[in-house]
């Protein structure tokens, strides 16, 4: 049985410290605690920096004794987490949990994860060998990623074209496609990557 007191009391900390962390976690529901909404800052002096993340959260019935269950629903380019689906490679949220660590502590480490890819037990693999094989790519698409996704801003056209062509593509192929598509960049950019 969940502890629902515990619970309440992490919300409570967490909202504590908004202004230092800029962890929040929230209810998704009123009428539940088994389902949460984490958001976490990129970290500063990395790709991720000036994004704002969402993470899903449920919590198990055996929470805290289990693991809560992450995963990202702000789209993100790291080596540990699914460009796909948001799911979450990190050891505390599988076998090295403990019911000392709390909802704050998961996310500061998930928080820490963007700032520290760790490519060799990689969630997404082709994230991973473009990290290790193509930093800069990785950086440029990483950045690209968190701007479209975690950054709420309307860019003009040659805002769009100028972020595709600093990826590595022609700006004739990328003007081209960006028409093709109406003008919505992250259409562009899936039909740019498939070839």
């Amino acid at each position: 049985m969940m502890d629902f007191a515990r619970v309440q009391k992490e919300l409570q900390e967490c909202s504590k410290d908004i202004e230092g962390s800029g962890i929040r976690v929230t209810p998704k529901t009123d009428a539940t605690l088994a389902r949460l909404v984490g958001t976490i800052p990129g970290p500063i002096g990395t790709p991720y920096e000036g994004g704002t993340f969402q993470i899903d959260i449920n919590l198990p019935d055996g929470y805290p004794f289990e693991p809560p269950k992450m995963q990202f629903a702000t789209k993100v380019w790291h080596p540990n987490i699914s460009s796909q689906s948001g799911a979450i490679c990190l050891d505390i949220l599988k076998d090295q949990w403990s019911p000392a660590l709390t909802l704050k502590t998961a996310l500061l480490s998930v928080q820490a994860l963007l700032s520290a890819p760790q490519p060799d037990d990689p969630q997404d693999a082709v994230v991973a060998q473009q990290y290790l094989k193509d930093y800069q790519t990785f950086v440029g698409t990483a950045r690209y990623w968190t701007e479209s996704f975690a950054k709420i801003s309307s860019l003009g056209v040659e805002e769009k074209v100028q972020k595709l062509v600093e990826m590595g593509f022609p700006e004739a192929l990328v003007r081209g496609t960006l028409e093709s598509v109406g003008g919505d960049e992250n259409l562009a950019l899936e039909k740019l990557c498939s070839g």
